[in-house]
C-alpha cells in the first residue's frame, strides 16, 4: 500500500486495505477473475472486493478537455475524490439516485500532485443510456428507458445540481425494486450547486445533454431528432 492514503466507508476500510496489498486499487480490480470490463474515460472494471459479494465499481481518474494533453490524470490533493464523495452523499440525501462512493484512494506522484481511483457501489444490471439505446430498437422499451433518464436528469434540476460533464455515459438506466426502470447520475464530480430548481441549472443540464446525444447520433447511435426533442421536453415537464 505504501504511501497511499484510503477514505472509505468503515464497512468497506479493511477489505480496501487489503486490495491495495496487491498494487492500486484500480490494478487490483483489473486483475480480479470475476472482474467485468466497461468504458468511461478509460477503462473501468466492476468487481468484488475481498470478502466481499457485491461488486463495486472502480475506475483510475483522469482529467478531461485541454488540461488532459498536460496532467493526465495528476490532480492537486485533495484531488475531486473527496468532492465526489461529499457531492454523492449531498445528492443521496437529497434523493438523488446516484451510487453510493465506498472508498476513494490517492497516491503520491512526486512531491505535490496525486493520483487517486474511486469506487462506487454497483448497480446490478444498470447500463448506461448509449448502450441502452443502441441494444434496443423496440419503441415502447425506448421510451421507457429514456423517460427513466429524463427523470434522473430533472432530479438534478430539483436539487439546483448543474453537472458540468453531464452526456448519456454517466446516466445509467437500470431496474428498480418494483420492476420498472430508474436513471442514475454518475461521475458526479464536477457537479456544482446552485438555486433549486433554477432554469438556468436546467438551460446548462440540457444544452449537456443535448450535445451529447447529438454527438452519438453523428457518430452512428441509432436515435432520431424526434426521441432527442422527446427526452429535452419530458425533462423540461418532471423539473416545473
Amino acid at each position: 500500500m505504501g504511501r497511499a492514503r484510503v477514505t472509505a466507508l468503515e464497512a468497506a476500510e479493511d477489505a480496501i486495505r487489503e486490495a491495495l496489498q496487491q498494487g492500486t486499487l484500480y490494478e487490483y480490480a483489473g486483475r480480479h477473475p470475476g472482474r467485468r470490463q466497461m468504458k468511461g474515460r478509460g477503462d473501468v472494471f466492476a468487481a468484488p472486493l475481498p470478502g466481499h459479494d457485491h461488486a463495486v465499481v472502480v475506475r483510475h481518474a483522469f482529467r478531461g478537455g485541454a488540461p488532459a494533453t498536460v496532467t493526465r490524470d495528476l490532480f492537486f490533493p485533495p484531488t475531486r475524490g473527496l468532492r465526489e464523495l461529499l457531492v454523492s452523499q449531498r445528492l443521496r440525501a437529497a434523493d438523488v439516485c446516484t451510487p453510493e462512493v465506498v472508498a476513494y484512494v490517492t497516491y503520491p506522484a512526486g512531491a505535490i500532485l496525486r493520483r487517486f481511483d474511486i469506487a462506487t457501489r454497483e448497480i446490478p444490471n444498470g447500463a448506461d443510456l448509449f448502450a441502452w439505446l443502441a441494444a434496443t430498437d423496440d419503441e415502447g422499451a425506448r421510451d421507457v428507458v429514456l423517460n427513466a433518464a429524463a427523470g434522473a436528469v430533472a432530479s438534478l434540476v430539483s436539487v439546483g445540481a448543474h453537472h458540468q460533464d453531464l452526456n448519456i455515459r454517466n446516466v445509467l438506466v437500470a431496474p428498480g425494486p418494483d420492476g420498472g426502470l430508474i436513471g442514475w447520475i454518475l461521475d458526479v464530480d464536477r457537479v456544482r450547486f446552485h438555486v433549486p430548481g433554477s432554469p438556468t441549472v436546467r438551460d446548462a443540464n440540457l444544452a449537456r445533454l443535448r450535445r451529447s446525444l447529438r454527438k452519438s447520433m453523428r457518430l452512428g447511435l441509432p436515435i432520431s431528432e424526434e426521441e432527442i426533442t422527446a427526452i429535452l421536453d419530458r425533462v423540461r415537464e418532471l423539473a416545473e
